[in-house]
């Protein structure tokens, strides 16, 4: 009864467009009002204060903002610039520069939409002056895009951190290895489908040592966000919440004496914007909090994963189903949400058929990444689409071929788990 109550409400609530965070929270307290034997309201608000008395999800809204500050502060614009000094000039290497700037900006950002963002703005109208059309340079931004997600730090990692009580730190180097491979992933698949594209002019920039060393200097203080982010946290001198606080003071610093590029009048509406986003991410996870112990009280995972090992012992099949719920899942809600919904149902039938929560972090942060690129939800097909002009409808067409090369990498992520647990391993 308790789990009718709750998803059905949860369901209509959604049908009603109200906000996740509020649907989570109203679905809870009705069944707390309705259902017998249901906790006592106090319950909801109990979950709620110590839902947000949490260390490690401080580390949200602080690379939220130091996000913003990179943003504003130039540092995608001389990423894309050292990227392109590397391999821009390669016939169609714009198409592999995009994909390692957006590697790059990744690994400052953590937001799969900001990465589009960021670089879309600066590549998309620079792809299409030397030949390549619209819909391809969208279609491989938006796809690429989704590696900053993967790519440490990772704030859906944060949040599957907080949420299964697992480390941030070895969940950043898990997520290393699928990173790099969904980059290389992605320039194979850029080659391959402009191998006898006629229209794509001949790179009209030689490579240069010179070049490189001047790029280089110049997105230095950019190049070290990375390695002062998770240099910090591997080597023990600062946690990651405690990174997220030293990467917000060195984009600030960076932005406005470095590069210049931020303005002591603009930083209000930067920090409003950062903390309009962090305020709807720490709303939904502090509802989830009381969601997420009713449903354990209900004891509904312990349900469905007795429904799943029933459908099947092979282990195989069930992470089959594991994944193509969570694909779904992707495709309609918002990754946050799904995480936070999904990891105390979902978390406990993978454990129980020996995949480590390490491992099953990395599993759901693609599936519900590959969301990203996928309508209707598709966030990185609207920030793309919004940029470049060409329509979702169009753009959704161009993006499966990039689609069907990242359902092949999450089935060996999923079967092949040394892929993820490699380096946490050696941590």
């Amino acid at each position: 009864m308790i789990s009718l109550v709750l998803f059905v409400s949860l369901f209509v609530l959604l049908l009603l467009s109200v906000p996740i965070g509020i649907c989570l929270g109203l679905a809870t307290m009705i069944v707390m009002l309705l259902v017998d034997g249901t906790p006592p309201l106090v319950l909801l608000a109990r979950s709620v204060v110590t839902g947000a008395d949490s260390f490690p999800l401080i580390a949200v809204p602080l690379f939220i903002l130091a996000g913003d500050l990179m943003q504003h502060g130039g540092m995608s614009r001389r990423l894309v610039g050292f990227a392109n000094s590397l391999i821009g000039h390669i016939r169609a290497g714009l198409a592999y520069v995009n994909v390692l700037a957006c590697v790059f900006f990744a690994a400052i950002s953590g937001s799969s939409p900001a990465t589009v963002a960021a670089i879309g703005s600066n590549l998309i109208p620079e792809m299409e002056k030397v030949g390549y059309t619209r819909r391809f340079s969208s279609a491989l931004t938006a796809s690429a895009g989704m590696i900053g997600v993967m790519i440490p730090p990772s704030i859906p990692f944060i949040i599957y951190g907080v949420t299964a009580e697992v480390s941030i730190g070895k969940l950043f180097l898990a997520g290393v290895v699928p990173g790099v491979l969904f980059a290389v992933m992605f320039m194979a698949i850029a080659r391959l489908l402009l191998r006898n594209d006629r229209d794509i002019a001949d790179s009209t920039t030689s490579f240069s040592k010179a070049a490189v060393k001047t790029s280089f200097r110049e997105s230095i203080w950019a190049l070290l966000v990375p390695v002062i982010i998770l240099g910090g946290i591997y080597s023990g001198v600062f946690t990651p919440t405690e990174a997220g606080a030293v990467a917000v003071v060195y984009a600030l610093l960076v932005g406005l004496f470095v590069y210049g590029d931020i303005t002591i009048s603009e930083l209000p509406q930067v920090f409003a914007d950062s903390a309009r986003t962090s305020g709807a991410i720490l709303v939904l996870v502090i509802m989830a909090t009381a969601f997420g112990r009713l449903i354990t009280i209900a004891r509904i995972p312990s349900d469905i994963a007795l429904s799943l090992t029933n459908l099947s012992d092979n282990p195989i099949i069930i992470l089959l189903l594991i994944n193509l719920l969570l694909l779904v899942i992707g495709m309609f809600m918002e990754t946050i949400s799904s995480i936070i919904i999904m990891t105390p149902i979902l978390l406990p039938v993978a454990t129980a058929v020996g995949v480590d929560p390490i491992a099953f972090g990395v599993i759901i942060t693609v599936n519900l990444a590959i969301g990203f690129c996928t309508p209707p939800l598709g966030v990185n097909l609207f920030v793309a689409s919004g940029i470049s002009g060409v329509s979702i409808e169009k753009l959704s067409k161009s993006i499966l071929p990039f689609f069907f090369g990242m359902l092949i990498l999450l089935f060996l992520i999923t079967y092949v788990p040394a892929i993820s647990l490699t380096l946490p391993a050696l941590w």
